[in-house]
């Protein structure tokens, strides 16, 4: 198949050279000065759009997806499919849908779960909305950038399945770090912590399989010095993203709404810029009730 890869950053580039590994041709583009293994270089987005037959958008926010949708969608060849994987809003992700519809293309939002290791190993989990013709069409890309896509619906369903597991997990990684540091102040071991919480009914992937305290279950970015992962910033993008939709749909997320709070103030005035969305717990740690 000849792909269009528009936006080679940090999740990308690795999802470019996958596709490309695996035999497709790939024609890339993107705003920095990059290299990726197997991929051809255009000039511009239109470039490495036209003649495609997929052209994959991982992009940083919903304006810039709109951007250059408006750029590439006229470009494009009748019948090919445009797969978003961007995390963006509902709102940006249906609006480009109906353009892509409209220009007699076929279009999947589809954003990932899985971060920067996950897009290197082709682990990811694409949540994906749209026709069933364009999910047709993506899912076998799907198989060798990932190991799990799920058709969640319509077009923005999938952006709505990824905002709704980032504010659990922004939700809960909060929760995680607040219990770690209460146990901390009343003298309770963390390995002993951790062995009843994760065998008991605290269990939770922020707890068993990216624990935020360093040396506690399996190797994390606290083990790290807390160097992302899954940068804080991006974390507070998501709940954002989250309170936004909730704004929309007039939906309570009192919990949702608190993460949002805490992570802003944790990225724009504590120290937690550039740090792992798992940066938290020091953060608790350093406070105290007020």
């Amino acid at each position: 198949m000849k792909i269009g890869f528009i936006g080679l950053g940090n999740m990308g580039a690795p999802m470019a050279a996958n596709l490309a590994k695996a035999g497709h041709t790939v024609t890339g583009f993107d705003m920095a000065d990059v290299t990726v293994e197997g991929v051809t270089l255009a000039g511009s987005a239109v470039e490495a759009a036209t003649g495609a037959d997929a052209v994959i958008t991982m992009l940083p926010n919903g304006a810039i997806l709109r951007s250059v949708a408006a750029d590439i969608l006229p470009a494009m060849t009748k019948g090919a499919c445009h797969i978003d994987c961007s995390t963006v809003d509902v709102d940006s992700a249906r609006a480009v849908a109906g353009d892509a519809a409209a220009a007699g293309l076929l279009s999947v939002d589809a954003p990932v779960s899985g971060g920067i290791t996950g897009a290197a190993a082709g682990t990811l989990t694409f949540m994906a909305g749209g026709a069933e013709e364009g999910f047709a069409i993506a899912a076998p890309l799907f198989d060798i950038m990932g190991q799990k896509a799920v058709h969640c619906g319509d077009a923005g369903a999938g952006q709505a399945a990824k905002i709704c597991n980032n504010m659990i997990l922004g939700v809960t990684m909060i929760a995680t770090c607040e219990a770690f540091a209460l146990a901390d102040k009343l003298g309770l071991d963390r390995q002993k912590m951790f062995d009843v919480v994760s065998t008991s009914s605290g269990y939770s992937w922020t707890m068993n399989a990216y624990c935020p305290a360093p040396g506690i279950g399996p190797q994390s970015p606290a083990d790290n010095g807390y160097t992302p992962g899954f940068a804080a910033e991006l974390m507070l993008k998501d709940l954002r993203l989250s309170q936004e939709a909730a704004t929309s749909a007039d939906a309570d997320t009192p919990m949702g709404q608190l993460a949002e709070a805490l992570y802003a103030r944790f990225v724009e005035d504590e120290d937690g810029l550039g740090r792992d969305f798992s940066a938290m717990l020091p953060r608790f740690e350093a406070r105290n009730r007020d």
